[in-house]
């Protein structure tokens, strides 16, 4: 039955449905007098309850099958004992299902962020204004009736991303974060890895955001949730919306460095001191899960877990798995419940073998303490990896925008395991005064199939990889570490063809092992990696071919012009030049 209630600023209907008391299109107003708009599920009983809070631009009223039919496909394909688990009336993309956490004792709300979905305002994606909004709707749910005053943050991706700027403004309800799959660092997770642009940033802002804009009213999707325009009630022109946005993909390109505007979105981590379980995907690579890694290691929280999974981006967050790690954790800091969370190692990881195969294992810190960090030398001779430098100077030349050198270690006499972050140190030499260096880290079976993955965002991502602009060399020697390079940049430092410079090049954390008469694999290249065995026709999404780096391609109209980055680079080894890759490599168990 509904019933329409009223907040201080308006009303808003509720009804209990489901088992649950919902109400819709709460309003929320800001300090700035813009009311956001936010549903909330919970408990039919009186009572108080903790608070699962999310808050975000995709919409809470539309479905997760209409926003993401190919997801949503692959659950009822590949998991369809998680779909069985409710009604799935309430699915929202990257959320948690209401009807599994409302009956365990939590209120789940969800905020559509300004200027997107129910909330009018200005569309800024992941703006500080978006970070201050996001603490006022956490200290507005921390003082509801039916609140405990403990709110708990859940979600992947955005919804995660953001939590870690808004717990940066330590709001004094904020009890406890789940980021999963959530990177941290905009400008080297995001827009330019390595200081090359991703043209990711403008076609998921236009795919997923823009669609959803608040304003779009009847020119937008009909909830198949409750009925109504979830991007009402008004209609609004294409002016009015465009006006009423900024263009986000134009905003990345005007901040090539890292400046100010990148500055004012990075987190604090010296001020994230709540409960933090930070899970992360070793195949998330152009996006995640490099912020997991950062965030666990640089967060102030005295209590903190990392994990660490596979497979897709969404399937571990609603498995029984998934789930499991959530509800102990929540139980445990929002509940106060026994869940055996005080039993949970601090790193979880679900080592990776070949074909999808995964050995759960439980470490103390990362990376790992027993980790011997070998270095394997680049040698034009054969294209070898070996585990001592050339003896004598060697080079050998590239096309600076094609597919490069692919440098192989013997086959491996036992199986080996590395595990951890990875860094290379190349001397290179180009034409012109910068060049694009693309590392790709391969696995080889013994008839030299490559070994691919479904990883984050891409069904053929290879085992790690690395990016670096020459001219953004400059590492920050305050940040920087043996095995994790850590770069300004702050300034274009070009070039002087035909002269060597020394460069060190972060691959994102990883996790393989190897079995007896694998090989791994380095390649140097000019461009984004291709998986040698993708076939047209072969895994699109949302009409997008993905053929090993996913969405996060670096083509850019502009952004590589051939006068700068289409000549000669060469790779230059031997005594006074040692290139390698510096790997994390496991020992085996005694």
């Amino acid at each position: 039955m509904d019933d329409i209630r009223t907040s201080s600023d308006a009303t808003f209907r509720s009804e209990v449905r489901d088992g649950m008391r919902i109400d819709w299109d709460v309003p929320i107003e800001m300090d700035d007098g813009v009311v956001l708009r936010a549903d909330v599920y919970r408990p039919v009983d009186d009572g108080t309850y903790p608070v699962l809070l999310s808050y975000g631009p995709y919409a809470k009223w539309l479905h997760f099958q209409d926003g993401y039919p190919y997801q949503w496909k692959r659950l009822e394909e590949h998991n369809p004992d998680i779909l069985a688990r409710s009604s799935n009336r309430y699915q929202n993309w990257e959320l948690v299902d209401p009807e599994i956490w409302v009956p365990d004792g939590y209120a789940c709300m969800r905020v559509d962020s300004r200027g997107a979905g129910r909330s009018p305002g200005y569309l800024e994606v992941w703006s500080p204004r978006e970070a201050e909004d996001f603490a006022i709707c956490i200290e507005w749910a921390g003082v509801q009736s039916w609140s405990n005053g403990k709110v708990g943050l859940n979600g992947i991706s955005y919804y995660g991303m953001n939590q870690w700027q808004v717990a940066s403004l330590q709001p004094k309800h904020l009890a406890a974060m789940c980021v999963w799959e959530g990177a941290a660092d905009f400008y080297r997770e995001l827009g330019h890895h390595g200081g090359i642009a991703s043209r990711f940033v403008d076609t998921w802002y236009n795919q997923a955001v823009v669609p959803r804009q608040y304003g779009k009213g009847a020119n937008g999707y009909k909830s198949r949730i409750n009925g109504e325009w979830i991007s009402g009630p008004e209609t609004l022109t294409e002016e009015e919306l465009a006006s009423s946005r900024t263009d986000y993909g134009a905003d990345i390109l005007a901040h090539p460095l890292f400046d100010d505007y990148w500055q004012a979105r990075m987190p604090d981590y010296s001020k994230i001191d709540v409960p933090l379980l930070s899970a992360g995907n070793w195949g998330g690579v152009g996006l995640h899960p490099r912020g997991n890694f950062e965030g666990y290691l640089n967060a102030a929280s005295e209590q903190k877990w990392l994990e660490v999974h596979g497979l897709d981006h969404f399937t571990h967050f609603y498995s029984d798995y998934g789930m499991a790690l959530q509800q102990r954790f929540f139980g445990h800091f929002l509940k106060g419940e026994d869940t055996g969370w005080d039993k949970q190692p601090k790193v979880q990881l679900q080592i990776r073998h070949p074909h999808e195969t995964f050995i759960e294992r439980a470490e103390a810190e990362w990376p790992l303490a027993r980790t011997d960090w070998t270095a394997m030398y680049l040698d034009p001779t054969d294209l070898l990896l070996t585990e001592t430098p050339p003896g004598s100077v060697k080079a050998i030349t590239y096309d600076a925008l094609g597919d490069g050198l692919t440098f192989l270690t013997p086959p491996v006499a036992a199986a080996t395991e590395i595990t951890g972050p990875v860094a290379a140190k190349l001397f290179v030499s180009s034409e012109t005064e910068d060049a694009d260096l693309f590392l790709v880290l391969r696995a080889f079976a013994p008839d030299m199939r490559e070994i691919v993955y479904q990883g984050s965002n891409d069904p053929h991502t290879p085992v790690g990889i690395g990016w670096l602009r020459a001219s953004h060399r400059k590492l920050d020697g305050e940040k920087t570490l043996p095995y994790r390079p850590y770069h300004s940049h702050d300034e274009v430092q070009k070039l002087t063809p035909g002269e060597i410079y020394e460069l060190d090049i972060e691959i994102w954390p990883t996790s393989i092992v190897l079995p007896e008469g694998y090989r791994l694999g380095l390649s140097v290249r000019g461009r984004d990696y291709v998986y040698p065995g993708y076939e047209e026709g072969q895994a699109t999404v949302a009409g997008r071919v993905y053929y090993g780096v996913g969405p996060f391609k670096h083509d850019l109209r502009g952004n590589r012009p051939v006068e700068v980055y289409g000549r000669k680079v060469t790779v230059h080894t031997g005594p006074d030049h040692p290139s390698h890759v510096l790997l994390p490599v496991i020992p085996a168990s005694a």
